[in-house]
């Protein structure tokens, strides 16, 4: 007498598909989750208002770049990630010569490009020399003497020869530190994406079947 066991269906190959079935599923929620927390944190950061052009320095990428595995892992970052820190972790700055911060008025402008200027960048970029006024009480001062304020409310060059119009205006505020106010909570969300990778991998495996 012989007996022939044939177990129907393929256990191997269903344990083949089963794997590859959860390798897609892995990747696939990863994908998900680190897209999710991409667009959430681009989201804090423009209603922070830090602007788009920040919240677009965030970045997200799965590994394997490649392919699918069970071993998938979603990666995202800030391509301006001192900036992004900073206003994350509501740092106390200080000055790097121990001395003042010097925190520009509107009176000041801005340097070239946009960025904040600095009392040697607006010397030079007015011609006009600075003068420290010290205050007791309250941050101390860079002023310019006999400038005029232009309808945007910046300080120039006065022509005047009568002094006209001319004012002293505060260019910076000196402070010896400022304290960042706290504008995200980018581990809030990070939290959320983590724990929302059980249920995606689930989702995502059924849909394989289905």
């Amino acid at each position: 007498m012989k007996l022939k066991l044939d177990i129907r269906p393929d256990l191997v190959a269903l344990m083949t598909a089963e794997i590859a079935a959860g390798e897609r599923a892995v990747s696939a929620a990863m994908r998900e989750a680190g897209t999710d927390l991409k667009l959430a944190w681009r989201g804090q950061i423009v209603g922070a208002g830090l602007g788009a052009r920040l919240a677009n320095s965030v970045r997200s990428e799965v590994f394997p770049k490649a392919g699918a595995s069970l071993n998938a892992a979603a990666l995202v970052w800030s391509k301006a990630p001192v900036i992004v820190g900073a206003h994350d972790a509501g740092p106390l700055i200080r000055s790097k010569n121990g001395l003042w911060l010097a925190i520009p008025t509107p009176a000041a402008g801005r340097a070239l490009g946009g960025r904040r200027i600095t009392p040697g960048a607006w010397e030079r970029k007015t011609g006009l020399r600075l003068r420290f006024v010290y205050r007791r009480t309250g941050p101390s001062l860079l002023v310019a003497d006999s400038v005029r304020l232009n309808t945007r409310g910046l300080a120039a060059v006065s022509r005047s020869k009568t002094g006209r119009g001319q004012v002293t205006a505060p260019i910076f505020l000196l402070v010896p530190q400022v304290k960042l106010p706290k504008r995200l909570d980018l581990a809030r969300d990070a939290e959320r994406a983590h724990d929302a990778v059980p249920g995606l991998i689930v989702a995502n495996w059924v849909e394989q079947k289905f």
